[in-house]
């Protein structure tokens, strides 16, 4: 029983303020084991004080406790004795020792009619979010991914728990190529694939890349998030920003552009706008890619989503040595997996694995392996069939409800994604967020999405419906038409 301490029980740790010493194996103290008992309650007074061992708490048995500070079994027994007729702890049969419930006196005083922290809302939170960019965190398929981690964790080799390949788990990188090539019409080999904690980590280690391959301009489109060209800024890239009209990003404008080395594009759904690209754009991009040894960047952020028209694929698949594709789970799914993937051209694999490390440290090996189960059983598809039948009801909803309270309000980039851009009169944008948010409403003007160098070109509201829960809707819906012109 010399090692019983390693072994047997919960874990404790107490200061007893160097009473050091031992107390034997079962005798009773005497003045040593006075001085321990002592010490021992100090210590458990202090902790239970300061709030490190919590009301409730089960400590270990006294044999145990014993066992791991090296003293007699009765010191440990005698301090819990002298502390439960305290108060400090509570013993009863089958239960053990435990923390006594705090004094209501030490407790910072509450309203009665004040609401349990986790329901009462920040002050200035918006009652109504139709915010662009998050999925309906309610819906994620919490009973399939757990039914995946259970399969997953059953099935992982030992190795699954150490350091890893810098590119991510082979089992998702595999999963990930078949998916991607069925679904997105993808070239992916799994040895091109790097897994990564998001887009914002992909688009890090590409600028990284990109820079010291001396390229020192990244084009982007005239509309988009500028947390990503921050991204870009930080690691010394200029920007300039490519024209826009009706049929998307002039992406002809790139055979100007001497000294652009890359191009950051959103071809299947732009965002915010949310038209896909001219086929004749698509095209150019690639030509100019081709012609001056560039690289294209491409963003399919919700490629699944896709209502009135036939999917539009990957740019990647018309070439797949000159375009770099990212992709996430945090539309899918949910941003709070830190999910992502990058397909890369053969000569960048070395490179972009290099700029992740030695080792994967971004995404948990046992998320991956979930994932990865997740996409081979088909519980991925379903949830994305699931989820695209959901959001066009709501996308519907959205069209009627506009064309009721507002019939000059034109809606547009609906074929697509989880939001909508509503056009307003020139000129009421800003005033238009201002009403939304005096009224409780959180929405986002598109000319919060424009490029600096970007001229004024038009008045709207980006409006995510994908966001609220289902229960949040119907309020939200009503808010809108509410501040609409």
């Amino acid at each position: 029983m010399a090692n019983e301490w390693a072994t047997f029980g919960a874990d404790l740790h107490l200061d007893l303020g160097g009473t050091g010493g031992t107390g034997g194996t079962g005798g009773t103290g005497g003045t040593g084991g006075q001085g321990l008992r002592h010490g021992l309650m100090d210590a458990l007074r202090e902790a239970v004080r300061s709030g490190r061992l919590a009301a409730g708490t089960r400590l270990p048995s006294s044999r145990q406790l014993a066992a791991d500070l090296g003293v007699a079994r009765n010191t440990v027994a005698d301090a819990y004795a002298e502390l439960v007729a305290e108060g400090w702890l509570t013993a009863r049969q089958g239960s053990g020792t435990r923390v006594a419930p705090r004094s209501a006196a030490r407790r910072p005083e509450r309203s009665r009619t004040a609401a349990p922290a986790a329901s009462r809302t920040a002050p200035g939170a918006p009652a109504h979010n139709l915010r662009p960019g998050t999925p309906d965190l309610s819906t994620f398929p919490r009973a399939d991914w757990l039914k995946a981690a259970r399969k997953a964790l059953t099935t992982a080799p030992n190795e699954a728990f150490g350091y890893g390949d810098p590119r991510g788990r082979i089992e998702l990188r595999t999963a990930l190529a078949e998916y991607l090539a069925r679904a997105r019409g993808v070239h992916a080999r799994p040895e091109r694939i790097v897994v990564c904690s998001g887009f914002v980590h992909g688009l890090m280690m590409m600028a990284r890349v990109l820079r010291d391959r001396a390229v020192r301009e990244v084009a982007v489109e005239s509309y988009g998030l500028d947390v990503h060209w921050k991204l870009l800024a930080r690691e010394g890239l200029r920007m300039p920003a490519l024209p826009f009209d009706e049929r998307g990003t002039r992406a002809e404008e790139l055979a100007a552009m001497s000294g652009v080395g890359a191009v950051l594009m959103t071809p299947a759904h732009q965002f915010p706008m949310g038209g896909a690209l001219h086929p004749d754009r698509r095209a150019a991009a690639v030509d100019w890619a081709r012609a001056t040894g560039g690289l294209i960047l491409e963003d399919d952020y919700d490629g699944e989503f896709r209502y009135d028209r036939q999917p539009v694929g990957a740019l990647q698949g018309l070439d797949p040595e000159r375009v770099v594709y990212l992709g996430t789970a945090s539309k899918s799914l949910a941003p709070g997996l830190r999910l992502a993937w990058m397909v890369l051209p053969e000569h960048l694999v070395a490179e972009v694995t290099a700029a992740k490390g030695e080792v994967d440290w971004t995404s948990s090996a046992t998320d991956q392996l979930t994932f990865a189960e997740f996409l081979g059983s088909g519980a991925y598809d379903r949830h994305v069939r699931a989820m695209r039948l959901r959001y066009r009801r709501r996308r519907d909803q959205l069209v009627a409800a506009v064309a009721a309270a507002s019939p000059g309000t034109r809606v547009s980039g609906i074929a697509a994604g989880l939001h909508a851009v509503l056009e307003l009169p020139e000129g009421t944008e800003a005033a238009t967020v201002g009403s939304a948010a005096f009224q409780g409403l959180a929405v986002v003007g598109i000319n919060r999405f424009r490029h600096p160098d970007t001229p004024v070109t038009k008045d709207a509201l980006v409006v995510g419906y994908a966001t609220p829960t289902d229960s949040a809707w119907a309020g939200a819906l009503q808010a809108l038409c509410r501040v609409l012109p």
